[in-house]
């Protein structure tokens, strides 16, 4: 990773963090973008570290801005990190149709946004890599998980149909994690055990060597990083 430039979405939630810390300790300049603002103690490393904070990657218009800022600031960028995304739990009985559409917007369309405003950038890098975050929930969805699994179905398949159109250009991959073993869901599930859940050092360094040259002869891949689940 010394030297490459990557984009990570979501950078400022757990997972998004533990990736970004990683990138910067392999030496990796890093783009930190999220529709939040970051929190105090966010990694960074003076110049080679950008953060852009507010950035909606549903709406089309934001990500391509964002993306040419990001070129502009680094001169180029060789891989996209797609971790912004969402939960929510709701029985298909109970629920309403208003949480699939939040989360869709959340899990896929702001992966394919952030894929479509990077992919003039990342073929010019001639070792592009994108690396979306999917759930091992979407290959056998759980009761309450319908919408969510959907969603990331949908990610899914958006990684093997983009590895098809990109061969020879771009890799494109996808993890697929099982419980992420962050505050929120260890608020959500106290009586879990929690070393059973994948951690988000482990889960980002599956994610960078995907994004590494390392990597360059694998696509179209969805890998399970499941823990001890």
């Amino acid at each position: 990773m010394d030297k490459r430039i990557i984009v990570v979405t979501g950078a400022f939630g757990a997972l998004g963090r533990a990736v970004v810390r990683r990138a910067l300790d392999k030496g990796a300049f890093v783009a930190q973008v999220d529709v939040g603002e970051a929190a105090s103690g966010a990694p960074q490393a003076e110049e080679r570290s950008l953060s852009l904070a507010g950035i909606d990657l549903a709406d089309a218009q934001a990500a391509r801005d964002a993306f040419a800022r990001i070129n502009a600031h680094f001169g180029g960028i060789d891989a996209l990190l797609n971790v912004a995304g969402g939960f929510v739990w709701q029985t298909v009985a109970e629920g309403d149709l208003a949480a699939w559409d939040r989360m869709f917007a959340l899990n896929l369309r702001t992966a394919a946004s952030a894929c479509m405003a990077a992919l003039p950038f990342l073929e010019k890098s001639g070792a592009g890599s994108i690396v979306n975050v999917g759930a091992l929930g979407a290959v056998k969805a759980g009761a309450g998980m319908g919408a969510y699994a959907a969603s990331k179905a949908g990610v899914a398949k958006l990684t093997e149909s983009l590895a098809e159109e990109l061969k020879g250009k771009v890799t494109v991959n996808a993890v697929l994690p099982s419980i992420i073993d962050t505050p929120a869901n260890r608020a959500a599930m106290p009586d879990a055990d929690f070393s059973k859940w994948v951690s988000p050092d482990d889960l980002a360094e599956a994610m960078l060597f995907l994004a590494s040259t390392h990597s360059r002869a694998i696509t179209g891949a969805l890998l399970p990083v499941t823990g001890g689940v």
